[in-house]
């Protein structure tokens, strides 16, 4: 299944917001097994419009459009969809009930303008949205999907998979891809490239491979196409054999915050940390996935050494003789975060996030990372590079992979 993702907004084509949907939608498709051959942003306008559905439909089975769905003149897409489809805006009694359930604690806050969300076009299915006003829509046309979103992420993200993924998975089941990803730690794309590269001459037609590289690691995913799916299975356990004497690990989809997230709900465990370098990056990580208060105690970014002594309880004397780049600090500031919040687990980080500040024997990316747990506390030196942002985004993910690798040694 081939689809092509459409934005519409000209807030995203001035730079004012980013277009996170794009991004949710694509990495919904490929878990499902269907590839996305273009993205789009267009104008808030009828012809540009237009033209981007024109072009979508050439090109792919499914089209996903978000945005433009508000009640304010502004908002097209309503009726550029009803004019493409043929058909004409009518009042949906449905799509009404439920706006009227949502309001039924303030009934008065239904005013004419959320009233005008009910009308939709005849031609569509109306997909309930529990996060807002304004239904998606599901269009078919000559065996082809289209489906239209609203542009406020937080309702995309609950419409797609609520919504859309299973009647796409109804409609589309014989032409879904299939695939297998492995995430591959601590070693450059280009590296890896070439200890595969053998491997990939050995990969026939309609079966690939593709790196995905993010800070700290490398994912692989191998797709099957066709007939050649049959034999993805014994190409994937090729690739691991490959991979002999690295650090790698199955991929389940998700980020490193998101299974860190996952098997903390799964053990009922709550997580803090201290930061020094990485700023606050990894209480960033951790609580943009939704739910984190579940399990998410709280966290100290400790820039100065008064904060790690006052705080933290951080030894002036560690300090002074080790300084602040050091394992033993590293140490107690993990151990101090656990200690102030109640978590089970704790990271720390602390270190030369850079441009400037390193030395001979603490050059600019060295940073050490620290967990404490149940059964005590593990620190851990790294030196990544002399971009400032490459290191805080390194480090932060190697923390959070370090806090994987402990706690599932603490399960077995």
């Amino acid at each position: 299944m081939k689809a092509v993702i459409i934005t519409i907004g000209d807030e995203i084509l001035l730079g004012q917001i980013l277009d996170t949907n794009s991004r949710f939608i694509a990495r919904e498709l490929a878990l499902l097994g269907a590839e996305t051959v273009q993205m789009r942003s267009v104008a808030d306008q009828k012809e540009a419009i237009w033209q981007a559905l024109d072009d979508a439909f050439a090109a792919a089975d499914a089209v996903f459009v978000t945005g433009g769905l508000g009640p304010t003149k502004d908002d097209l897409t309503k009726n550029v969809l009803a004019q493409y489809f043929g058909t004409e805006l009518v009042f949906n009694p449905t799509a009404y009930a439920w706006l009227e359930e949502m309001f039924r604690a303030n009934p008065q806050r239904l005013n004419a303008y959320n009233k005008s969300q009910a009308m939709l076009p005849k031609a569509c299915v109306a997909l309930r949205n529990l996060k807002g006003t304004a239904s998606g829509m599901w269009f078919e046309k000559d065996g082809k999907v289209l489906v239209s979103l609203p542009g406020v992420p937080f309702e995309t993200e609950y419409l797609f998979p609520a919504e859309v993924l299973p009647r796409l998975k109804v409609k589309f089941h014989d032409m879904l891809l299939r695939y297998r990803m492995v995430t591959v730690y601590d070693i450059p794309e280009a590296e890896l490239a070439m200890r595969l590269a053998e491997f990939e001459k050995t990969l026939p037609q309609g079966i690939s491979l593709a790196y995905l590289p993010s800070a700290g690691f490398v994912r692989l995913r191998l797709t099957g196409k066709g007939t050649a799916a049959e034999k993805l299975d014994g190409f994937f356990a090729s690739l691991l054999n490959n991979l002999d004497g690295l650090v790698f690990a199955a991929d389940r989809g998700e980020t490193t915050e998101e299974e860190v997230a996952r098997r903390l709900r799964e053990s009922g465990q709550k997580v803090a940390c201290a930061e020094s370098c990485t700023g606050g990056n990894i209480a960033h990580l951790i609580t943009a996935v939704p739910g984190a208060s579940a399990y998410f105690m709280g966290g100290v970014v400790a820039y100065s050494n008064e904060v790690k002594k006052s705080v933290l309880g951080v030894k002036a004397e560690d300090l002074d003789k080790f300084g602040a780049v050091s394992e033993l600090v590293a140490l107690q500031m993990a151990e101090g975060a656990r200690r102030v919040t109640g978590a089970d687990w704790a990271v720390a980080t602390t270190g030369v996030a850079g441009p400037d500040g390193g030395s001979e024997q603490k050059p600019v990316g060295t940073i050490w990372i620290a967990v404490a747990g149940p059964n005590g506390a593990k620190a851990q030196k790294f030196v990544f590079s002399h971009t400032r942002e490459r290191n805080i985004g390194r480090g932060s993910v190697k923390a959070l992979q370090l806090l994987l690798s402990e706690m599932e040694k603490a399960e077995k």
